[in-house]
């Protein structure tokens, strides 16, 4: 039953983007709106059927669900939502898409496509809007029509997404959990949201190091506590991070300065039961105007990840970050505009020092890095370091295999940082060897299997050792290779011993002479043929 309805979710999600082609929003900037909120349209829609059943067995039983709630009073329909979960999506009658389906003839249908939805917003705003950092509120939707520039066709096409949005409910798989829900959504934004995505937090983190860093940071039963992503993208590593905590056992803090992907982090949520926590959900510059606060005061959390944008031109506010205010949050410094390749400004050095800076006392947290982050011998990054040491918040490295991300030739490492590190000696993985890599477009990419994840998470939570994949080492260890978190530094060189005669000892030295010695004589006489040519050239 899941692959049926899983097939027959993604052919509408390929529905939907055959009606934008059709409509010549193919490609277009705004195709990714509305793909997504028709598809929450639809899920809201059938979430909605499913709940009400479940509070009336009248309903439920129903040849015609609709047909029945219709023939409820105002005040009788007003007490079935007052019923509902306050993380529930709440609809008027005039909401449904039967509604919509059965007044496809109206004159001005889009019109009416775009005011239903755009009702809906305004009557959820309260659960469903995403804040600004000045408090303004992002609805849910947007007037999907407007986006077809030649108004004549409009009509038809509201009347085109309608139609794929009835060709079945999704009514059977509300029990399902993340692993489902997951793939949908990385279906849903697989072509809006590329890895490397470019600026900010659209970077896309692939799930399997999403699992790895979440399996990591949960390794024992944890409740009632907080989780916060800077840079959070679609939110990808917070769903791996609460689906590995428990959804009902976590709130969910982020912020990011792209409205997509803010956007799409909301649509993540409502997909993943974590509606409660959209009011978290902030849109703006994390580095310059930090959001979540207690009084004047920056907010701590207990679990933080994130895979920041690794270099970016901040020139245009870096001065601003330069203040008395920030000088503990960016301990190490800020990085200088350079005169040349701006666009190469190393931004996620200030992304990890604001992460240091939120960890609660016993806060843990998992970022992504590039692997050059590991050895640099000064600046910043030496710098950085050297405070996870002394203050012992280091708890591991996991070297990832190149091309882990398609569209990046960085090599990554995730770092893992424990502010109350209870086990005292930190694991550093070579993790660079597994996977397998394949073509994907023009690009090469690295796939980890399930046992090569598991793999990685056993070994780094057992904190076991393994020959030329993890070591286990002290905080002195560490310092006394210049604070260098890379693993290969601390694997032990072997030299292999075999056993042989005096005979066989001087034969072996024998022909080690003889190729040294011939070497030699080669070289002599490439060196006489070249003072050869030169005594017979003559000056012109």
């Amino acid at each position: 039953m899941i692959q049926d309805i899983t097939t027959k979710t993604k052919a509408l999600i390929d529905g939907l983007k055959g009606v934008c082609a059709n409509y010549g929003l193919g490609n277009d900037g705004n195709e990714y709106k509305i793909i997504t909120q028709a598809f929450l349209y639809k899920f809201m829609n059938d979430k909605f059927s499913y709940e009400v059943k479940e509070l009336d067995p009248k309903l439920k039983n129903a040849a015609n669900w609709e047909q029945e709630v219709a023939k409820y009073s105002d005040k009788q329909y007003d007490m079935l939502l007052l019923r509902m979960g306050p993380d529930s999506a709440k609809l008027k009658r005039e909401h449904f898409l039967s509604n919509l389906h059965n007044r496809q003839n109206s004159e001005e249908f889009a019109k009416l496509f775009d005011d239903t939805l755009r009702d809906i917003a305004i009557f959820n705003n309260e659960i469903f809007s995403v804040k600004t950092g000045r408090g303004a509120k992002v609805t849910l939707f947007d007037e999907l029509s407007n986006y077809i520039s030649d108004s004549s066709k409009r009509d038809d096409f509201c009347r085109a997404i309608v139609n794929q949005l009835v060709n079945f409910s999704f009514e059977k798989i509300f029990h399902q959990k993340f692993d489902f829900f997951s793939t949908i959504f990385e279906y849903l934004i697989k072509d809006y949201n590329k890895d490397g995505g470019g600026k900010y937090a659209e970077y896309y983190t692939p799930h399997a190091v999403a699992k790895i860093m979440a399996s990591i940071l949960v390794d024992k039963p944890v409740k009632n506590v907080t989780c916060y992503d800077p840079s959070a993208g679609s939110g990808q590593l917070l769903m791996n991070l609460a689906h590995a905590i428990g959804e009902d056992r976590c709130t969910i803090y982020s912020q990011d300065i792209s409205q997509k992907s803010s956007s799409m982090l909301r649509l993540n949520l409502i997909l993943n039961n974590l509606v409660h926590s959209i009011q978290n959900v902030i849109q703006e510059n994390t580095l310059l105007n930090p959001y979540h606060k207690v009084g004047d005061k920056l907010m701590t959390f207990d679990y933080v990840v994130s895979n920041p944008p690794f270099k970016l031109d901040f020139s245009d506010w870096r001065d601003d970050l330069d203040t008395k205010q920030n000088n503990a949050r960016f301990f190490a410094g800020i990085p200088k505009i350079p005169k040349k390749e701006k666009d190469k400004m190393a931004i996620y050095l200030l992304f990890i020092q604001h992460i240091m800076f939120s960890l609660s006392p016993k806060g843990k947290a998992a970022v992504v890095v590039p692997t050059g982050f590991l050895t640099a011998q000064s600046g910043i990054e030496k710098k950085i370091r050297q405070k996870l040491v002394d203050e012992k918040m280091l708890r591991g490295v996991v070297s990832m295999p190149s091309n882990i991300f398609a569209t990046t030739g960085t090599n990554v490492s995730v770092l893992f940082i424990d502010k109350a590190n209870t086990k005292g000696d930190i694991v550093l993985m070579d993790a660079s060897k597994l996977g397998t890599t394949i073509k994907e477009g023009k690009n090469q990419k690295t796939f980890l299997s399930p046992k090569e994840e598991n793999r990685i998470i056993k070994a780094f939570n057992e904190h076991k050792t393994e020959e030329d994949f993890t070591v286990v080492v002290s905080y002195d260890q560490i310092k006394d290779k210049k604070y260098s978190f890379s693993a290969g530094q601390y694997f032990e060189v072997k030299i292999d011993y075999v056993d042989i005669t005096k005979d066989e000892f001087e034969e072996k030295m024998k022909t080690y002479f003889e190729n040294i010695n011939s070497m030699f004589v080669e070289s002599n006489k490439i060196e006489g043929e070249i003072k050869k040519r030169l005594a017979n050239l003559k000056y012109e």
